[in-house]
């Protein structure tokens, strides 16, 4: 049988052009999440108002004349006021010792066999002692601004909100996360509210690019620290 040349390089371009995608959705892919997702939603269509009849109040507009521009419904924004601030410290110390001291002598007695033993002394001791201290401390400082949108309201009325943040600094990228609940009665007036009044809240501070890659430690490295005894 007679191949042409193409059908034998093909399966060898196939390959290529694999490990080339493969490669390409590595260096653009961005890290990964633990917010809740997704991370943005669309508003739903607003009902086209009926036709004006004269009056000022008219019906079918989803927000009130007098109403606060705050965040309540699916596709609104929200800005969250990054303030965490956290500081733990544990020490700890335990000590033991022990000893133990041993004294043998051997009488002269006359008329006993085993003369060359007779007046020696024998003295044995033993000491035993454990230190140990340990000491852990960690503190975290993060503050900043992110604006966030309302994802879900649930029945309650509390909101679901989610958002990201990207910074792209010259050949690296900075993304900035948060999802949580938050209480409506939290909401300033300026459509604002504070980090810690976020429940389950899910923060994340995370880069790419060649300097974060540089202080991830290599596969083979992370091997043996995990598996050697030494």
């Amino acid at each position: 049988m007679n191949f042409h040349p193409c059908q034998i390089c093909r399966p060898a371009h196939l390959a290529v052009m694999a490990a080339a995608a493969m490669l390409a959705g590595c260096l653009a892919s961005t890290p990964p999440t633990s917010v809740h997702q997704p991370m943005t939603a669309r508003p739903s269509p607003r009902m086209e108002p009926p036709a004006a009849n004269g009056a000022i109040y008219q019906a079918g507009w989803a927000r009130p004349l007098f109403e606060d521009r705050r965040a309540r419904m699916v596709g609104d924004t929200l800005t969250v006021n990054l303030v965490e601030k956290t500081a733990a410290q544990k020490k700890s110390s335990s000590n033991a010792e022990k000893s133990n001291d041993l004294s043998l002598s051997v009488p002269t007695v006359a008329g006993i066999p085993g003369r060359g033993l007779m007046g020696a002394t024998l003295d044995a001791s033993s000491s035993n002692k454990f230190a140990g201290k340990g000491d852990s401390a960690a503190n975290n400082d993060f503050t900043g601004t992110i604006t966030v949108t309302v994802i879900e309201s649930l029945p309650n009325g509390n909101l679901l909100v989610s958002g990201e943040k990207q910074v792209s600094i010259n050949q690296g990228q900075e993304f900035i996360r948060f999802s949580g609940i938050v209480n409506p009665t939290y909401v300033t007036t300026s459509n604002t509210v504070q980090s810690t009044q976020v429940a389950d809240a899910r923060i994340e501070y995370k880069a790419t690019g060649y300097i974060d890659e540089a202080q991830v430690m290599g596969w083979l490295s992370r091997f043996f620290l995990t598996f050697l005894p030494f």
